[in-house]
């Protein structure tokens, strides 16, 4: 994660993306997703997910999350979120995930340090991460918390007048969706050209991603996260996943060990770093 930027990874987990077949069709998807879509528990929110290729959710500083959630409550034009629905039920966000995020983040409550994070990273929340979370739930209340606009159904005169007056439109307003049809490879190779286009991923992240199944790029997601979060390692057997964990504990923790640090040793790893 960025140093000052919000950690909104937990919001949308990840997947694996290896499905091979392609015959599955939906025949009438959804089109839009709206703020009740994305609360906790909700099934369409339940139902999606990343691919384990994918970065961090965490490119957005706490003005763009708070301008993002600004920006659908006045209704401005946003981008579509393009999704891929798989045979397996699972709703794949191949482009989007900041801006889905932002929002569920609002509406739960959850900056990097709500119950969805804590649960997500073991209750192992780094304190910078914590810090960050609290200046984005102070920057927000310049538009009120979501459960001031569930308090402005049932009580409009308990809130803000301003707070009211969203709260009436905030049913009417969505977010449109667009689907990826084809197969797992296509898709995925769609995902690449999207967010290369977009938001470039630099050039460390691109081969962390491509060379995800590598010992390489495995023990670079457990060292930064000290082995917490989604298991890249999930499928190996329990001796190795207990052995690589430890480790992974112990390397993150040791004095010295800095987002600086493993980023040069990633670059070092692949071939990238200079003198």
């Amino acid at each position: 994660m960025k140093a000052g930027y919000v950690n909104l990874d937990a919001l949308i987990p990840r997947e694996d993306f290896d499905i091979t077949d392609p015959t599955f069709d939906s025949s009438s998807p959804k089109q839009t997703v709206s703020v009740t879509d994305l609360r906790r528990g909700d099934f369409l929110f339940s139902a999606l997910c990343k691919p384990d290729f994918v970065r961090e959710t965490s490119q957005w500083d706490s003005f763009k999350v708070v301008d993002f959630v600004e920006s659908f409550l006045t209704g401005d034009l946003i981008p579509a979120v393009i999704l891929w629905l798989n045979p397996n039920g699972y709703t794949f966000v191949i482009d989007g995930s900041h801006r889905l995020s932002s929002l569920a983040a609002w509406i739960n409550d959850d900056y990097g340090d709500g119950e969805i994070s804590k649960n997500f990273y073991e209750s192992v929340i780094p304190d910078e991460q914590r810090d960050v979370a609290a200046k984005t739930r102070v920057e927000i209340k310049k538009l009120g918390p979501y459960a001031d606009y569930e308090l402005a159904t049932r009580s409009p005169e308990k809130v803000k007048p301003e707070v009211a007056d969203r709260a009436r439109r905030l049913g009417t307003l969505a977010i449109t969706l667009q689907y990826v049809i084809g197969d797992a490879t296509k898709t995925e190779s769609s995902f690449f050209k999207i967010n290369q286009k977009a938001s470039p991923i630099d050039k460390i992240e691109l081969n962390v991603l491509i060379m995800r199944r590598t010992p390489i790029g495995i023990a670079a997601r457990a060292f930064a996260r000290s082995s917490k979060g989604h298991k890249y390692w999930s499928t190996f057997n329990p001796a190795n996943i207990t052995l690589l964990e430890t480790l992974s504990r112990e390397i993150h923790e040791r004095e010295g060990w800095s987002r600086p640090l493993w980023r040069w040793w990633l670059a070092f790893a692949f071939g990238t770093a200079t003198a």
